[in-house]
């Protein structure tokens, strides 16, 4: 099968690659339609690794995915060929005392779609569980349903926030994660989201939907800003969705006594927290590591209108030009959100 394939850091290749094509009992057989470029993809090809996670043979890219299913295995009930889905690429161990407690994505033993050692999806097929794919309804694009894998993240973020009606909250890193994570903040509940970022062109984009307000970190200090917004009290919760090391002293005077920070971006080393000062304002800290149990919740707050995420596609690219996509993807252009891959518009079997 044709597919996307990281040969080793830096080097990129479309070329014929074995993959499992032939759907289990309990699988789906998928024709790709949309696949996203995800920052941990962009990070796989230009560093080679994130964390322990070591690209050691050639690995296909790819794990934000849309497409229709052309193959169902004999134990599956929920879904038929035709369907229009999009897939949660996290496969658990549903034996394992993680997935038994609800909490399947820290499983240890999780196979995620493009994390070493496992192959992701930018290849004509896939083949699936069906209990981690979901039907898209009918108003919903290929394109959205690409988009619901980010967008979990945010839904797991907000979740572990707590958030009441009326909060007040705080995203730092106006990417895709953090505006992903201030869309969700809002249909959780929360009154206003402030969102902080140095890129004048990201902080436009996230501005354009209603409720979130955005402030250049470059140019206005963010405590500041956050207690003119708050009357001097603080934000109920403040999220992290940036990665940047720097931002924890600015998290903790932003935050309200009492409120909460929720990490969601992952730094590249260890940073320094001032712990003295989190006690003092008894802040309750939250950590959030993909999902779980959200993708059926995103999907129908996108079918209902609620949430718009179709402003975030950037661009789109044809399969055979992928190479490219990541390219750009690597540049970090400043007005650019979400990159999207056509893989087969007419694939049917």
């Amino acid at each position: 099968m044709r597919a996307l394939v990281l040969e080793r850091k830096g080097e990129l290749a479309l070329r014929d690659i074995d993959l499992p094509n032939e759907p289990g009992p309990d699988d789906v057989r998928i024709a790709v339609h949309t696949v996203g470029v995800c920052g941990s993809d962009v990070h796989y090809y230009t560093h080679g690794r994130i964390g322990d996670y070591v690209v050691r043979e050639p690995m296909v890219l790819g794990h934000e995915g849309s497409g229709t299913v052309v193959e169902v295995g004999a134990n599956v009930k929920n879904l038929e060929v035709g369907d229009r889905v999009c897939m949660e690429p996290g496969i658990p161990d549903l034996s394992s005392r993680a997935s038994k407690l609800g909490i399947y994505n820290v499983d240890p033993s999780v196979r995620f779609w493009a994390t070493p050692p496992d192959h992701g999806i930018l290849a004509p097929y896939t083949v699936h569980p069906a209990a981690f794919t979901y039907r898209l309804a009918d108003n919903v694009s290929f394109a959205e349903g690409a988009l619901v894998e980010p967008f979990a993240i945010g839904m797991q973020a907000a979740a572990r926030a707590r958030i009441k009606p009326g909060d007040v909250a705080v995203v730092i890193g106006s990417g895709t994660i953090g505006i992903m994570v201030a869309l969700a903040a809002l249909a959780g509940g929360c009154a206003k989201v402030i969102i902080s970022d140095i890129s004048d062109a990201k902080l436009a984009i996230a501005a354009g939907y209603p409720g979130i307000a955005p402030v250049n970190v470059a140019n206005e200090d963010l405590a500041a800003f956050v207690s003119a917004q708050t009357d001097g009290w603080g934000a109920d919760v403040v999220f992290e969705a940036s990665g940047n090391p720097r931002v924890y002293d600015d998290m903790i005077k932003a935050v309200r006594p009492g409120g909460a920070l929720v990490l969601v971006g992952l730094p590249p080393d260890r940073v320094p927290f001032n712990v003295n000062n989190a006690i003092a304002k008894e802040i309750r800290v939250e950590t959030v590591f993909r999902y779980a149990n959200v993708f059926d919740r995103a999907l129908e707050l996108i079918a209902s209108g609620k949430v718009d995420l179709k402003p975030l596609v950037s661009t789109t690219y044809p399969f055979e030009e992928s190479i490219a996509a990541f390219e750009r993807a690597a540049e970090g252009r400043p007005a650019d959100i979400k990159i999207q891959i056509i893989v087969d518009e007419g694939a049917t079997g």
